[in-house]
């Protein structure tokens, strides 16, 4: 007689919800990897453009010049200040996913320790019906060697 956990449907599901939350969470990680390398990026390209204008001013340059390289900054500024709450807001959606997975992780965990309650009382079940099945051959074979 083998164990047949009456849900065990259910428990395969909420495996497959609680890897799929992983899916999630790892995609909204890497996600939030990407736009922190694009903002690293943009602060390289701040300090450059910074360099420059350091170099420009020890040189003789144009004031239109000086006024491109600051109008350029400004927009990297503003790039960097966008991408600050790309940032925000990829840590946020990475939060609300590890919080999901926790949900799925507790709810799995739930049915699989269900599970191994009922396959506990089966195994159980299956001991008190071998350790019956022993006590009445002994009983049998006890009443035949006293007759």
């Amino acid at each position: 007689m083998s164990f047949r956990y009456s849900f065990q449907q259910i428990v395969d599901l909420k495996n497959n919800e609680r890897t799929q939350a992983e899916w999630i969470l790892s995609e909204a990680m890497g996600q939030l990897r990407n736009e922190e390398t694009s903002l690293n990026g943009l602060f390289e390209q701040k300090e450059n453009l910074h360099n420059e204008m350091i170099q420009a001013t020890s040189h003789s340059v144009s004031i239109s010049n000086m006024l491109l390289m600051q109008s350029y900054m400004n927009h990297v500024d503003k790039q960097i200040a966008r991408k600050h709450q790309d940032v925000k807001q990829a840590k946020h959606i990475v939060t609300e996913k590890q919080e999901h997975l926790s949900v799925k992780m507790i709810d799995e965990k739930v049915w699989t320790k269900a599970r191994e309650k009922a396959h506990n009382q089966f195994q159980f079940m299956v001991a008190k019906k071998e350790q019956d099945a022993l006590d009445e051959m002994a009983t049998n074979r006890f009443r035949r060697l006293s007759y």
